[in-house]
């Protein structure tokens, strides 16, 4: 094999993940880490792939989407999932691990891989070698995102994150919202099509009521790291309530150009919703960016008219994060476009969570090892979670945004409501084992328990 070294900047779960994948096909990785000599607010130890804020990867069931997305990892051999399941503990219907015994893992497979080199340093500035895969996830340092900024032509990369949530759309009650969009223009993005947006009607009573709970509402306390210097542009929808009762109805809930068919009449207040997809699968609330607490947001949002059923595919958040616009910078093999021989993985993408970062530095590596060795970079079905993830880093419909896996990301399946889920998951691992079939084998994983 070519004595070609890769150079892997970053040793979180992408960048492990992402190294492991390379050397494991026979080349040589310098992984350079800077903790423990420079850390992080959010870390606390000088192990590789530090999980930070849970020990849990979330949802176990391929009924789900994060976990079909880890069972096509551990089909695709992925050192990150290995070391999971290694040291799972119980959690219900989630893969909750050990996080001391996971990190424990990582470094080890990472630090006797004959292949891979870790040197502990900061860096400031992209490095001069090629290839280089930058793994810095959200919280890159400065002096490194400016660089990074600088090379791309853009001021900064480094703000706060503001995530909406994504509703299921078999769960909205169609008999109480409508579809329209204001003043009968519809979506550019979804050519033209109103059916791009329905309303959920509020009258007078339920609008105070529903500002009046989100008032009072739990929220996360910001990390120290985080402060809380929102932007005007994408204020929490609760900061919004708490600046006046009605700034929400002259804001993301106004009414104007709305008209509700069963009234005839306009609403005094709407929840708007945007189609995430074009199948129509999944709505974005519009504007419900949030610091609420998980089973706050479930209990408010459902007092919307439309959505007292609602399932969430994602909840919303905001938090600091660096990220760069995928769609327009990467090219297919997560590849800068400015810059040959540079490679993005993991949440720096715009992919959000610990297993989406993992799933991402994983095809990085992977795609790179095929290029260094002469193939075609792999591409994983479309219909697969991986093959969406990828995909929602291509682009899609409106302006990109930082998403965790979702049912969106994938083609829609006929068949009953209730089989859904359990009809993508069956038809996406068999397109996965097609698919791999094809190409070589993968490397063996080393024991990790």
């Amino acid at each position: 094999m070519s004595g070609q070294r890769v150079v892997v900047v970053g040793g979180g779960l992408a960048g492990c993940e992402c190294a492991w994948q390379v050397a494991a096909r026979g080349f040589d990785v310098l992984l350079v880490e800077q903790r423990p000599g420079d850390t992080t607010p959010a870390h606390r130890t000088g192990q590789l792939a530090e999980l930070v804020c849970s020990n849990s990867l979330r949802g176990a069931s391929v009924e789900n989407a994060v976990g079909l997305l880890k069972e096509e990892m551990r089909r695709c051999a992925s050192i990150v999932l290995a070391a999971a399941d290694s040291v799972r503990v119980p959690a219900g219907g989630a893969l909750a691990v050990d996080r001391e015994r996971f990190a424990s893992a990582i470094t080890r497979a990472i630090m006797h891989h004959p292949r891979i080199r870790v040197e502990r340093r900061r860096v400031d500035r992209i490095p001069d070698d090629r290839p280089c895969v930058l793994a810095t996830g959200p919280l890159t340092s400065d002096r490194l995102a400016s660089d990074l900024a600088g090379r791309l032509g853009t001021s900064s990369l480094s703000y706060y994150d503001a995530i909406a949530p994504i509703v299921d759309a078999d769960t909205i009650d169609r008999s109480i919202v409508f579809e329209q969009s204001r003043h009968g223009q519809g979506d550019s993005d979804l050519e033209g099509d109103s059916s791009a947006y329905l309303n959920c009607p509020m009258d007078e009573a339920q609008y105070r009521e529903f500002v009046a709970a989100l008032r009072e509402a739990d929220r996360v306390t910001a990390h120290e790291f985080e402060g809380v210097a929102y932007f005007e542009g994408c204020l929490p929808v609760e900061v919004m309530a708490e600046r006046g009762e009605m700034t929400l109805a002259f804001g993301p809930m106004k009414p104007v150009g709305l008209v509700d068919p069963r009234t005839g009449r306009r609403p005094f207040a709407v929840v708007q919703l945007r189609r995430e997809d074009r199948a129509g699968t999944a709505y974005n609330m519009v504007g419900f960016q949030t610091r609420l607490k998980h089973d706050a947001q479930r209990r408010v949002f459902r007092m919307v008219p439309g959505l007292e059923k609602a399932s969430f595919l994602r909840l919303g958040s905001m938090h600091r994060n660096t990220f760069v616009c995928a769609p327009v910078v990467l090219d297919e093999t997560l590849q800068l476009r400015v810059e040959p021989g540079v490679y993005l993985a993991g949440q720096i993408t715009g992919v959000e969570g610990y297993v989406e970062s993992a799933a991402c530095g994983m095809l990085c590596g992977q795609m790179l090892a095929d290029g260094m060795m002469g193939r075609p970079a792999r591409r994983p079905p479309a219909t697969t979670m991986l093959g969406g993830l990828m995909g929602h880093l291509r682009g899609g419909e409106g302006a990109f945004q930082p998403s965790n896996a979702t049912w969106a990301m994938v083609p829609p399946v006929a068949g009953k409501k209730s089989q859904r889920k359990a009809e993508r998951a069956r038809r996406a691992l068999a397109d996965l084992d097609t698919w791999l079939a094809t190409l070589p084998p993968a490397p063996s994983l080393p024991a990790l328990a």
